[in-house]
């Protein structure tokens, strides 16, 4: 399993506003999994990051940190 950190905006009909951008984590095995996992979500999704070493470390000190396992 990994951490994955997906940048998307809410509506996929509108244009992106990088302003608008939010983000979720993910524990998964792997990109594709996560994104099968949100396809059915009106997400516009931008950007899907795996983290690892002090990257991973790093955001998991934020106070939003919260990870969803799939």
């Amino acid at each position: 399993m990994a951490i994955f950190k997906v940048f998307y905006q809410e509506n996929k009909a509108e244009v992106i506003i990088r302003e608008n951008t939010k983000v979720k984590y993910f524990d998964a095995v792997s990109e594709e999994q996560v994104r099968r996992f949100l396809s059915d979500r009106p997400y516009n999704i931008e950007f899907v990051q795996k983290l690892e070493g002090a990257h991973l470390e790093y955001e998991q000190q934020a106070d939003n940190y919260s990870a969803e396992k799939i």
